[in-house]
């Protein structure tokens, strides 16, 4: 009776045991929605996100700047399969003409000093010996008031804020004709405000899915011919 009472006992707590265990993952799992941009900026790379000191000088470059932009991108238009694609492909031409305009704009460095062309932010510029991160963007009018997913960014090891700074966003709007993309309006943004939402996901990597280290059941493999 005393060895059956510590069997039950020992169920009963390793029961409670795996509650307690699913009822936290549960919790850590839950988003979190609203969270202060510039907090987690400051708490990711240990710098901060300064506020937006309106310099007349500064802007006319930067309006002279996003209008060149907006016309270089409508003389040949941008082709991609992808609406989402081509705010990539305008990063090289936002660098172009903030240079132009004496910005020396640059792919920012991360804290091993490796200039990372993925991730945020996309630009780093510099005017009077204060630098400004830039975040280029695209978007479509129908889609301003869904819930599409529109800024992202990841914690990393070797983040590639390094500095206090102010943040920005220029966001081109754009339409499609045929295969190309075309804007018609930009919208330059402080984000020292930005409200953002955290949503936990789960990955793998390849070797732990198709290589080396993979430990799941393959049902069945089979080489396929060649033409």
């Amino acid at each position: 009776m005393q060895l059956k009472g510590i069997y039950e006992q020992n169920i009963y707590m390793n029961k409670k045991y795996i509650e307690e265990l699913e009822n936290l993952v549960k919790r850590i799992l839950t988003p979190m929605q609203d969270m202060p941009f510039n907090v987690i900026i400051r708490s990711i790379s240990g710098h901060s996100v300064l506020p937006f000191k309106k310099d007349n000088a500064l802007l006319k470059f930067l309006e002279e700047s996003f209008c060149e932009i907006g016309e270089a991108i409508n003389k040949n238009g941008i082709k991609s399969n992808r609406p989402n694609e081509v705010g990539n492909k305008i990063e090289p031409i936002v660098k172009k003409y903030l240079d132009k305009n004496g910005l020396k704009a640059v792919t920012p460095q991360n804290r091993l000093g490796k200039k990372v062309s993925t991730g945020y932010p996309d630009i780093i510029f510099s005017y009077k010996n204060t630098y400004y991160y830039l975040e280029c963007k695209t978007y479509n009018q129908a889609n301003v008031n869904t819930t599409q997913r529109s800024f992202y960014f990841s914690p990393s090891d070797n983040f590639k804020i390094t500095k206090n700074a102010p943040h920005l966003m220029i966001s081109f709007r754009i339409y499609k004709i045929k295969s190309k993309y075309y804007t018609d309006y930009w919208k330059l943004f402080s984000l020292e405000k930005l409200k953002v939402d955290l949503k936990h996901e789960f990955n793998q990597n390849n070797r732990e899915m198709y290589g080396s280290s993979s430990q799941i059941d393959i049902i069945m493999q089979k080489n396929v011919e060649k033409n």
